[in-house]
């Protein structure tokens, strides 16, 4: 084990990994619960989609272990498989078969891309100055998903916009602002101790303090009432191990693939929605790599040589990349939207996480999770949220390589950062920051800065959202 993963060249050892793939995947185990009750809108098997995105995680998740050597785990993602589902399905009138189809063929062509090294020319491209604000972003917008699962947010309307009619009727404004919670649930006061707890343990810099945290709350949680003992059971995976049949390479029948391109009137916009879901996809693995592989040294000199020649397919940014596309594919003949690589990984990575062995244990407590998913899930929201908020405090350093006196770095760095949490889309915020990057290098006379596969990336995000904004009236 020592020599397959190299852990003394890691500088770490086979506890500390384990310890790092627990935390990573307690941190990320919502996904085997939301993403079913999401994709089942469109009429698949709930215990389907329970069973393939399982199934996908754990194999996207070994490859990427055993492969590439890296300690990143990867699941259905959250954002593409709303996409799947409101946009695609709800909206579009697609099938959920033809979804399915259209996502294979997303993964396929992420794996051209890969193979081709038009990924990694796209890290290449990428300035320094908005690499560090992808990674601080990523932090930032780590920490939002942790407020927010914690239930620290509500949201209510804005008084300052409330309409006052002639007869003095107030009415309030229909759009809603974050306003901080009262103290007075249950659920809120356990993430808030959790909060509490891991700050401590971290400050006192104490071994396993992540996972340690996540235990502990989880306990402290059943005397208030949060976590539901009654609820462990181990039946139902026999019936949703019979629903897999429905969704198995249903990708490939009529309706489906052989279906998909059957009306030449649809064919521009199965192409158009193929583009969504590869451009959010790619972003939002480079965003992931860039944000949390880079400043821990996951990724090392070699693999920025290897970006800087772009040549060969021996490093372990080649090898996680192309794990990466291959669990695309995987995940759609199983039966589930885009597979991706997981920003909640850095939960992983900050316990101490740093070769393929972290991948590899996440990957087996996915599996067993198809046996004891109830046992998994009592482990609630309000004890994996305060997690996601310190490493989000974590990464947010790299903010500090940003030049913040020069408006013309500030610029694009400000919106690659913080509209990934506003816009709770790690692509998006990357999209925002290549667009004004280019804004302010043509408005500065330094076109010649800026990068020809930045420059077309950028061109290809205002055209995704162009073709988001006209999607529905062109059904």
């Amino acid at each position: 084990m020592e020599k397959f993963f190299k852990l003394k060249e890691n500088n770490t050892k086979i506890s500390t990994e384990i310890i790092a793939g627990c935390t990573t995947f307690f941190a990320m185990v919502y996904i085997i619960f939301v993403n079913p009750g999401m994709l089942s809108m469109t009429g698949m098997p709930y215990g389907a989609v329970f069973l393939a995105t399982i199934i996908s995680s754990a194999i996207g998740t070994l490859i990427m272990g055993l492969v590439a050597n890296v300690p990143y785990a990867q699941a259905p993602g959250m954002g593409l498989n709303a996409l799947f589902t409101f946009t695609v399905c709800f909206g579009l009138g697609f099938k959920w078969q033809e979804a399915l189809a259209m996502v294979f063929i997303c993964g396929i062509i992420n794996i051209i891309i890969t193979v081709t090294k038009i990924r990694k020319s796209i890290i290449k491209s990428i300035p320094a100055s908005l690499q560090h604000a992808i990674g601080g972003g990523i932090g930032i917008f780590i920490a939002y998903i942790g407020v927010k699962n914690s239930g620290f947010l509500k949201f209510t309307s804005d008084p300052g916009k409330n309409v006052v009619l002639k007869d003095g009727t107030v009415i309030a404004d229909s759009s809603a602002v974050p306003a901080l919670v009262e103290f007075n649930k249950a659920a809120i006061l356990l993430a808030l101790i959790g909060l509490v707890l891991v700050i401590v343990l971290l400050v006192l810099k104490v071994k396993g303090a992540i996972l340690i945290s996540i235990a502990a709350t989880t306990l402290i949680g059943i005397p208030m009432g949060v976590v539901n003992l009654s609820t462990i059971s181990l039946g139902g995976f026999g019936k949703a191990f019979t629903e897999l049949g429905d969704t198995f390479c249903a990708a490939f029948g009529a309706p489906g693939l052989l279906s998909l391109f059957t009306d030449p009137a649809k064919i521009p916009l199965v192409l158009v929605t193929i583009f969504a879901f590869s451009l959010s996809d790619t972003f939002d693995t480079i965003g992931t790599f860039i944000g949390t592989g880079r400043k821990t040294g996951i990724f090392s000199e070699e693999d920025e040589k290897a970006l800087e020649t772009n040549s060969g397919f021996k490093s372990k940014m080649d090898k996680a990349l192309f794990a990466d596309a291959i669990a695309t594919s995987v995940g759609a003949i199983f039966g589930t939207s885009n597979t991706t690589t997981y920003v909640e990984s850095a939960a992983g990575i900050a316990a101490g996480g740093r070769t393929g062995l972290t991948s590899v244990t996440t990957a087996v407590l996915f599996l067993a999770s198809a046996f004891l998913a109830p046992i998994a899930g009592i482990v609630p929201a309000a004890a994996t949220a305060p997690v996601l908020i310190v490493v989000g405090i974590m990464m947010a350093s790299s903010l500090k390589d940003i030049r913040w006196d020069d408006l013309e770095e500030a610029i694009p760095a400000f919106f690659a950062a913080v509209f990934m949490a506003f816009l709770y889309n790690i692509s998006y915020g990357i999209a925002f920051g290549f667009i004004f990057y280019c804004i302010v290098k043509i408005c500065r006379g330094k076109v010649k800065e800026i990068h020809p596969i930045l420059g077309v990336s950028t061109i290809l995000f205002v055209l995704n959202f162009v073709m988001l904004a006209i999607l529905p009236y062109i059904k």
